[in-house]
């Protein structure tokens, strides 16, 4: 009897609505609007998760994004690195920005995870990866009196691309551990990363790489266990989070390889001459940049990139690397949090 009054509470929980779900809002939600309230959204029967067609030089295709929460204000669309890697690497996110009140939507970009993943070169493009951000901003219903663009690494370079291009359609902007300029980063790596490293696992990696060896078991080792413990994740492989290791086994080489190059020590795909030094003056929506001490990328450069924004701020993450998101996790949340909530406080865009 009990089971069964529960069960009809329940349903009238259901069937009555919005009153019982304003009670627990999370901070950063518009009274009179619930987090979990799911009205009038057609992702809810499929947990918020939506199939986005898109349109290419090459056909048309469909990529993946899952809805997290409701602010009518706060909109925040994920773009994870590689290119060519996975949404799943963000997953973090789950344990903090709900608390906060923070609509969020997870995207694998084509090529990607979820989303289609056609065999064709012409696509990993980074103008078409710009215009394909677009469609999916179109289509999820996201504009400039909500839209938070944030970009991690590869994420971060496409995020400063589309905000050049597109910026009256952004509220804010986020940069994570991507520096504004390739060459500069490539020099960084370098210069100072790799005389950190032992110099007989440096000569021996570099062998290697110079042979062309990048898939060997070998050279993959000593790079996991001598660079990415360093400078991906501070921590031995065996204890990096599950959403991590996840992400990496379903990276798509076939975006990776062309845009980023084989070798793990720099870049040297298509991108390798990319620079935006000179035109982060010309994004004028508030803008993070998020830097870590031992990240692969510059962590003064992130800092100056800061300053070049009219609206920039800096978020240092002291313990961090390339993923502060898990190993300064505390640091990285709080400050992204508290950007996201003042900017929109400040109505500032």
């Amino acid at each position: 009897m009990r089971i069964q009054l529960l069960g009809i509470l329940f349903a009238l929980g259901i069937a009555l609505g919005g009153c019982a779900r304003n009670v627990d809002n999370p901070p950063g939600v518009s009274s009179g609007v619930a987090y979990f309230d799911q009205t009038g959204r057609t992702d809810a029967a499929a947990g918020g998760a939506r199939m986005i067609p898109i349109t290419t030089p090459a056909g048309n295709f469909r990529v993946w994004t899952k809805r997290v929460g409701n602010n009518p204000r706060i909109k925040v669309l994920i773009l994870h690195g590689g290119p060519g890697m996975t949404h799943e690497a963000y997953e973090a996110f789950d344990s903090y920005l709900p608390g906060a009140g923070i609509e969020y939507y997870y995207y694998d970009q084509l090529g990607s995870a979820y989303s289609d993943q056609p065999h064709d070169k012409t696509l990993w493009d980074l103008d078409r990866f710009v215009d394909e951000v677009e469609q999916v901003r179109v289509a999820l219903g996201l504009d400039r009196d909500n839209f938070y663009l944030y970009g991690q690494s590869w994420g971060g370079l496409l995020a400063i691309e589309y905000a050049l291009k597109h910026q009256d359609n952004l509220k804010g902007l986020i940069i994570s551990n991507m520096m504004s300029n390739i060459p500069a980063y490539n020099e960084y790596a370098k210069k100072i990363l790799f005389p950190q490293m032992d110099p007989k696992i440096l000569k021996e990696i570099q062998d290697l790489d110079a042979r062309g060896e990048y898939e060997s078991p070998r050279y993959e080792s000593l790079v996991m266990e001598h660079f990415y413990t360093q400078h991906i994740l501070r921590a031995p492989v065996a204890q990096w989070p599950e959403p991590v290791m996840r992400s990496f086994s379903h990276v798509n080489k076939e975006v990776y390889v062309p845009m980023q190059g084989p070798s793990e020590l720099g870049a040297r795909g298509t991108l390798v001459n990319w620079d935006r030094s000179h035109d982060l003056h010309l994004i004028k929506v508030p803008t993070l940049v998020i830097g870590a001490r031992h990240d692969t990328m510059d962590p003064a450069h992130m800092e100056w990139m800061a300053k070049q924004f009219p609206a920039g701020r800096y978020l240092y993450c002291d313990k961090g690397s390339h993923m502060a998101i898990y190993d300064d996790q505390a640091t990285y949340m709080a400050g992204l949090i508290d950007f996201l909530h003042s900017s929109d406080a400040s109505g500032q865009h």
